[in-house]
């Protein structure tokens, strides 16, 4: 039946042509090249070129005489960028002898066009609009691929002068690695990776091992060490049998973005974090970046607060378009908006990237001038309208005519990075090395790196940045590795900052950064100690009344019956000062510790039923490693997922008084958990203080 099936396809493909008016007999084809060509027709069926190019290249290797393997050989062969030539030579040798094969004029056109013969390609691309047997959806591609080759011949009359390199074969191999992403200061790189490591190996469509099948997409990461790459390593907890693909590492390297397709959803995005020295299992992203249409890459800004990302959602110009999302209090992602026509066109556009310095953006696009499929585009944000830049082309050889597309650019901008399938490399897809990676003016910016230890122990520890010049508005919060102690934090130039360090109960210790005149990358390693020697913060009472503590003297049991009972004397020890309890006053702008200070000292003793308080000390929207080591004896520490979706962390079980949570949430802030708080639970929803106010179940007594 199958047999049956590819010559009536073959025959259908070629149908009027005297090329393939003679069909080999298969019979004298040994049954493995019968298989092959009945696997390559299904996969050409379903549009599978790049899949079905291997079984044609060995079929016409071994017949190289036949008509109809020549030019199926060629038409696959388009599909990749290291078999372009060939392409262009067997349909060249199809088209000189028939004319009339389907859609020849456009093939051969493409295949010239990928080797930058733009004024063959275009007179081909006359003729194939010119044809009234080709389809109108096929001129409307012929005119876009016109448009190619006019962009393609300026710029590639003009390079620029970049140089391309291999990253080397420590991470490039015989098979698949692309869309490279790096930290800020290219410690760290991880990658997409597809072959023989591939968890799971060799599988069908239904992820079941198939040596006939195909690999799947893993996560790889390699660390830079006195600038060398080092051997790569499979990241275990991010990768599955499915497709796991990297798109994108935060600035400081501990939170990578991923993209799945559970095969529901369309495609999503997902982080995973490596706070506590491993990568944690990826979670989908919360909020409104992630919808019911395909979100594939995304791009994370230095300090946090803004993700750039892809989406096919509803609303754009056309196609995929480029958006920018904010991180709001609840740490879920919203006010998501679209980058508008300078960066959107009505074709894709894709694979935003950052850069640390928060302005310069990097990403690809089949519109404005490419000169062929995706080219890389330069921009720059305007922070006072928040509008881009026209987006510059990065030029020839950098853009090529087949795809160039998720591209990256190190912090200093002496490197860009990327991923290429051109003749020459070590596998079908290889990373490359840019020198300049860049288009104009150097981008700027400052960076702070180092180490945080506790008397040399590395140690996760807070770190607030705020911008002095702009009355100490907080600019964004970091935290350092457990495992490691390292943290990076990228500035902006043109601001004044304060860094403060932040571990335990130790006083904070604090750098002043001034990048006002800075231009260019400046980069300042910052290490920080904690030492036990030190002495601890200690918050001085105020000055308001005393408390006395009563000493009391034994009495002698009297015998007789007395009217009065014996008073036993007193003496005052004055131990500390501290406000009266009941002269507290409530301030309009008080802070959560002193709101639950004030209803614990009205409330302390009121319980009721299905009424519980806890203490806070953490709570996420996407998983997070916690370190609670100095909360130790304490009580337990529990997750606490709740209906809208946060998970919050908390310490000592449930109290059932606002007293004795009180009570404890001072313990706890005193071990060094500056954040604690009291939160209130009232049949297993989370409602606040004030609530109970209004429920009657807190009565002023």
């Amino acid at each position: 039946m199958l047999q049956k099936f590819y010559f009536l396809l073959v025959l259908f493909c070629f149908s009027g042509s005297s090329v393939f008016s003679q069909m080999t007999n298969t019979k004298k084809w040994r049954k493995s090249e019968n298989d092959s060509m009945q696997s390559a027709l299904m996969m050409l069926d379903d549009g599978n070129y790049l899949l079905a190019l291997p079984f044609y290249e060995n079929l016409y290797n071994s017949h190289p005489k036949e008509e109809y393997l020549k030019y199926c050989y060629g038409k696959t062969a388009l599909s990749r960028s290291d078999k372009h030539e060939i392409a262009l030579k067997l349909l060249g040798e199809v088209y000189e002898k028939n004319k009339k094969v389907d859609d020849i004029e456009y093939d051969l056109a493409r295949a010239n066009h990928f080797n930058y013969k733009f004024d063959e390609a275009m007179l081909l691309i006359d003729k194939a609009i010119a044809n009234k047997r080709v389809s109108t959806e096929s001129k409307k591609k012929a005119a876009q691929l016109k448009q190619y080759c006019i962009n393609g011949k300026e710029l590639y009359a003009r390079p620029t002068g970049a140089k391309i390199e291999t990253i080397g074969d420590v991470i490039n191999s015989p098979y698949e690695e692309y869309v490279p992403v790096i930290s800020a200061d290219e410690s760290i790189m991880i990658y997409t990776y597809r072959g023989i490591e591939s968890t799971g190996g060799l599988q069908n469509e239904f992820l079941m091992p198939d040596r006939y099948g195909k690999y799947y997409e893993d996560v790889f990461q390699s660390v830079r060490i006195d600038g060398e790459w080092k051997k790569p390593m499979s990241i275990k907890n991010v990768n599955t049998n499915s497709h796991d693909g990297a798109i994108a590492l935060s600035a400081d390297g501990f939170y990578l973005f991923v993209y799945r397709d559970d095969g529901d959803d369309h495609g999503d995005i997902y982080m995973s974090n490596s706070l506590s020295g491993e990568w944690t299992v990826p979670q989908k992203l919360k909020g409104q970046v992630n919808s019911y249409s395909w979100e594939g890459s995304c791009s994370l800004t230095a300090d946090g607060k803004h993700l750039y990302f892809s989406s096919e959602r509803g609303g754009g110009f056309g196609g995929k378009d480029i958006y920018r999302a904010t991180l709001l209090p609840d740490s879920t992602w919203g006010n998501v908006v679209n980058l508008g026509d300078s960066i959107n066109t009505a074709l894709d556009d894709d694979a935003p990237f950052i850069h640390p310095d928060g302005v310069t953006l990097f990403y690809s696009s089949q519109g404005k001038n490419s000169m062929g499929g995706y080219d890389i585009f330069q921009s720059k944000l305007n922070w006072r309208d928040s509008s881009f830049s026209k987006p510059v082309n990065l030029g020839y050889p950098i853009n090529t005519t087949d795809d160039d597309i998720y591209y990256v650019l190190s912090a200093n901008g002496d490197r860009g990075y990327y991923a290429s399938g051109k003749a020459g490399g070590v596998g079908l897809k290889d990373i490359y090395t840019v020198y300049p990676g860049y288009v104009g003016k150097k981008p700027s910016m400052y960076m702070v790196k180092g180490k945080i230890t506790e008397n040399g122990s590395p140690v996760a520890a807070s770190i607030l940045v705020e911008i002095t010049d702009q009355n100490n508005k907080k600019f964004g919060d970091f935290v350092s590795n457990t495992s490691t102690g390292n943290y990076l934090v990228s500035l902006p130039v043109g601001g004044q900052f304060k860094i403060s360090y932040k571990y335990k109960a130790y006083p904070d210790k604090t750098l002043d950064v001034n990048t006002m005149n800075v231009e260019g990358y400046e980069e300042k390693v910052f290490d920080v100690n904690f030492d036990l020697s030190e002495p601890v913060a200690v918050v001085e009472p105020k000055k308001d009344t005393v408390i006395a503590v009563a000493v009391v003297t034994p009495v002698e049991p009297v015998k007789e019956p007395v009217v009065e009972p014996v008073k036993p004397p007193v003496k005052e020890v004055v131990v500390a000062k501290q406000p009266a309890p009941k002269k507290v006053v409530l301030k309009p702008n008080a802070s959560l510790q002193e709101k639950i200070k004030y209803y614990s000292e009205l409330y302390g003793d009121i319980s009721a039923e299905n009424l519980v308080f806890r203490v806070q000390i953490a709570a996420y929207k996407y998983p997070k490693n916690y370190v609670y080591a100095h909360l130790k004896g304490l009580g337990d520490v529990e997750n606490l997922l709740l209906d809208d979706g946060i998970t919050r962390i908390t310490i000592g079980g449930d109290f059932n008084t606002l007293g004795s949570a009180y009570v404890h949430n001072v313990k706890v802030i005193k071990a060094g958990q500056r954040d604690a708080f009291v939160t209130v639970l009232y049949k297993g929803k989370r409602i606040y203080l004030e609530d109970l106010e209004k429920m009657g179940i807190f009565v002023k007594k």
